[in-house]
């Protein structure tokens, strides 16, 4: 099984905070063919959805504060903005941003876990987030890259109550027997600078065609086209400002 529409507790949409909005705009269209509309409202604060034929998947936006890195962010759909930024804080993470609401949208928090990896939550009122997912040019799957494995698994089902599979190399966050995403560690191959994130990951119909138009667009293949041994072939792509995600072929969750 695979999420295919926001369900509490599991991904409901991404949004990239970008140094370069009108460049992020013209990238990722040509690397996913997705059209951007900017709230015309001052107080949305240049916030661009990015459309998928009619239909939203994900988002972009000028950074939040000066100093900030580029990054994608994933967002988990909840029925308590509230409650779950306070279970966030009692088994020790932080609330980088309070609950707050989004015109009549919906409230949502920014977080992050004990090892510092942020993720926002978000409980819809007129918008439900993502419109497609795990279809091609859509989001599909989430990776938490972590130094702390074991402590991640017990933070993330105290506070979601996800489920955690039992493969050995490759952990995956499930509900309800649909998984939903994976955990990588970051081991001593990794940069000591390098602090838990999540990593977002896009479906999309044929990995290294897009990876192809991801680099000639003038973003890095961190990972080249790749066969998974026993799961799906992957990349992952720095864009052009230095925001990272990956790719897979649709239909090969989990």
């Amino acid at each position: 099984m695979k999420i295919t529409e926001p369900t509490p507790g599991a991904p409901c949409w991404v949004e990239l905070g970008t140094s370069d909005v009108d460049a992020a705009k013209v990238y990722y269209h040509q690397v996913f063919g997705w059209r951007a509309e900017t709230d015309p409202r001052d107080e949305a604060g240049g916030y661009t959805v990015l459309y998928l034929g009619a239909a939203p998947v994900a988002a972009l936006a000028p950074l939040s504060a000066p100093g900030r890195s580029t990054a994608w962010t994933v967002s988990f759909a909840t029925r308590d903005a509230d409650a779950l930024a306070a279970a966030v804080t009692r088994a020790g993470g932080r609330q980088v941003r309070a609950p707050s609401d989004v015109f009549d949208l919906g409230r949502f928090a920014v977080l992050a876990d004990p090892e510092g990896a942020v993720f926002e939550v978000w409980q819809a009122r007129s918008f439900a987030g993502a419109a497609v997912l795990s279809a091609p040019g859509s989001l599909g799957w989430v990776e938490l890259a972590t130094r702390d494995e074991a402590a991640a698994k017990v933070f993330y089902t105290g506070v979601f109550g996800w489920t955690v599979g039992t493969h050995e190399d490759y952990p995956q966050w499930g509900i309800d027997g649909a998984d939903f995403g994976g955990m990588s560690a970051l081991d001593e191959f990794y940069p000591e600078d390098v602090g838990a994130h999540w990593l977002p990951y896009f479906a999309v119909a044929d990995v290294d065609d897009t990876a192809a138009r991801a680099a000639e667009s003038g973003g890095m293949l961190l990972v080249p086209p790749t066969d998974v041994p026993d799961g799906p072939r992957i990349a992952v792509v720095r864009d052009p400002q230095g925001a990272s995600f990956g790719i897979y072929r649709a239909g090969t969750e989990g």
